[in-house]
């Protein structure tokens, strides 16, 4: 234990120093391997095994996924059809944004491609509408997270990997969850815009940008016919899954493949540059992903080889029988962990430890994926992590000090209560695994 301990120190330190991820689960690992005992051939061999499992090959492609989105009009195509709709409701551009960015996830399973897609096109539309610059730049990065609770997940396909439990469950679980952050944005941006655009000149401004958006007068069926290709979408993806006809990592070769083809022959935009460019940005990305993820296995590995989980489950137990405050804790514990990890990370680091630890207080698992997929989400915008934030900022020409302030008011007021809801009221999570027979 007290090996762990210092393990776990180190972690935390050299994550707070700012030291490369890989190298900082590498050295807890390493300290694990010298001073326990650890086979470090078993232990290799088991992490080599886990990295090239074919489920975990969904992560690789959905990144890829989320590249050729962002060389297609796919995104534009969308925002142009939720524009035909909301044009003339006050926060009508906020709220554009936000339903697209939780589209985008039903595509890509990632948070980062709703900054890259959404942020270009829309933040200079809403700044001259009236939004405050940092504001609807924390706006954008606050939606696309929803990416990672609109199924497909990344963060959950992992979930269910190093839990066992089922993915097709954990996907559903955070439906509901993500649905109430969305209408919590939408009525956040709502309110807000009431004191952004109380002049005629800014609120003439706003209507200005709006139909700029939709670039000619609104055609909402020509709009729906230009869209129909990005709609179908998360239709063959989510339709495939769930109708049986692929795996989730299947899903994700599709979605490369019907993105490509989208971009090739129906919006004519994707060209060979274009698709050596997505190719080479997403495996950059999947190597420093999978690099760090190999040793995060392994370091959990050695927590569950060395019975951290059941001395965890005693610990609570002799602790308080309550259920309430254990919860509370452990959303804690995430909560801080969201601050210096990706959500990936401290899946792959936590998932194997409190599970076993909520069973005991009568939690399902789907429904521990479930809040802690919510927690861990909106770690991409507080600091010092913050990686969708400071993303937002580069993408949008923010600073720092303009969007922090909208982007905790979104965590307080939108993230936080989900995910309180989502820990203490298991229907959120378990009614549409349960109702889909997958409970």
């Amino acid at each position: 234990m007290q090996t762990m301990l210092i393990a776990v120190v180190f972690l935390v330190i050299s994550l707070l120093l700012g030291i490369p991820l890989p190298f900082c689960f590498g050295g807890a690992l390493g300290i694990m391997i010298v001073f326990a005992d650890i086979n470090v051939v078993s232990l290799f061999v088991w992490g080599y095994n886990q990295i090239i499992n074919a489920t975990l090959i969904a992560g690789p492609l959905f990144i890829l996924c989320g590249g050729f989105i962002n060389k297609t009009e796919i995104a534009e195509k969308l925002l142009a059809l939720v524009a035909t709709f909301t044009t003339k409701v006050r926060g009508g551009l906020g709220i554009i944004a936000i339903v697209v960015c939780g589209f985008l996830g039903a595509i890509s399973g990632s948070a980062f491609t709703g900054v890259a897609a959404i942020g270009p096109t829309m933040h200079p539309k809403m700044v001259e509408a009236g939004y405050p610059r940092g504001y609807a730049a924390s706006l954008i990065g606050a939606s696309t997270i929803l990416g990672v609770l609109i199924p497909p997940s990344l963060t959950m396909i992992t979930f269910g990997w190093v839990t066992g439990v089922s993915v097709l469950a954990c996907f559903l679980s955070t439906v509901l969850p993500g649905i109430i952050i969305i209408i919590l944005l939408c009525v956040i941006n709502v309110i807000d815009c009431g004191r952004f655009q109380k002049d005629v000149e800014v609120a003439a401004k706003a209507k200005a940008a709006a139909d700029a958006v939709n670039s000619q007068p609104v055609n909402r069926t020509k709009k729906f016919i230009a869209a129909i290709p990005a709609l179908l979408l998360p239709v063959i993806i989510l339709g495939g899954i769930y109708g049986g006809a692929f795996t989730p990592s299947e899903a994700a070769a599709v979605a490369c493949a019907v993105c490509v083809l989208i971009g090739v022959f129906c919006y004519r935009n994707l060209n060979l540059k274009g698709f050596m460019s997505a190719v080479k940005t997403s495996v950059g990305s999947t190597g420093a992903v999978m690099a760090m993820m190999f040793f995060c296995f392994m370091l959990s590995q050695t927590f569950v080889l060395l019975k951290l989980p059941e001395a965890l489950v005693e610990m609570f137990t002799s602790f308080t029988d309550s259920k309430i405050v254990v919860l509370l804790c452990i959303n804690v514990l995430l909560a801080f962990l969201g601050m210096i990890v990706n959500d990936g990370t401290a899946v792959v680091l936590c998932a194997p430890l409190l599970v076993p630890l909520c069973a005991a207080y009568g939690v399902h698992a789907v429904q521990v994926a479930a809040f802690m997929v919510v927690n861990l989400s909106f770690g991409g915008l507080t600091p010092p992590y913050a990686s969708i934030l400071y993303l937002s900022m580069r993408i949008c020409d923010c600073t720092f000090d303009e969007m922090l302030p909208s982007t905790l008011k979104f965590v307080l007021l939108a993230y936080l209560p989900a995910t309180l809801l989502t820990t203490f009221i298991p229907a959120l999570s378990l009614w549409l695994p349960g109702l889909m027979g997958l409970l």
